[in-house]
């Protein structure tokens, strides 16, 4: 039941800092937003999140309407990455999800692991959108 209570909290994500935030304590996934700033760029705009996985913790498959950078602080993670194979990444490798594309991540050590996300995205639209 996990997935539909975090993909549950993913559909109230909306476009403003707040909004971003609502994501903030999912069952298993926890988020702190760092950074939320508009860019020089004519409507975008750039969020730095701290992901928190639990042992095990899933975050079902979503895209972003623009770039992320996935930076594993701690733990293993792995990426599903739309049409490619999945990569596991460990503490201090990072990982390019181009815009739009769909993916997941899962906790798949022992014990807790952490990634930093950085986003570049469009404004005014939600951060996150799941995709089936």
């Amino acid at each position: 039941m996990q997935p539909i209570r975090i993909a549950a909290a993913l559909l109230v994500l909306g476009s403003t800092f707040a909004s971003h935030s609502a994501l903030a304590q999912s069952d298993g996934v926890q988020r702190t937003d760092l950074v939320h700033k508009n860019l020089s760029a004519n409507g975008y705009e750039t969020l730095q999140v701290r992901v928190d996985f639990d042992e095990k913790a899933f975050a079902p498959n979503h895209a972003h309407p623009g770039e992320e950078i996935a930076h594993v602080l701690m733990g293993s993670l792995e990426y599903r990455l739309d049409g490619k194979p999945p990569v596991t990444l460990q503490a201090g490798e990072s990982l390019f999800i181009p815009a739009g594309v769909a993916h997941s991540a899962r906790n798949v050590g022992s014990g807790k692991a952490s990634e930093l996300a950085t986003y570049v995205v469009r404004k005014g639209e939600p951060l996150v959108q799941l995709v089936r």
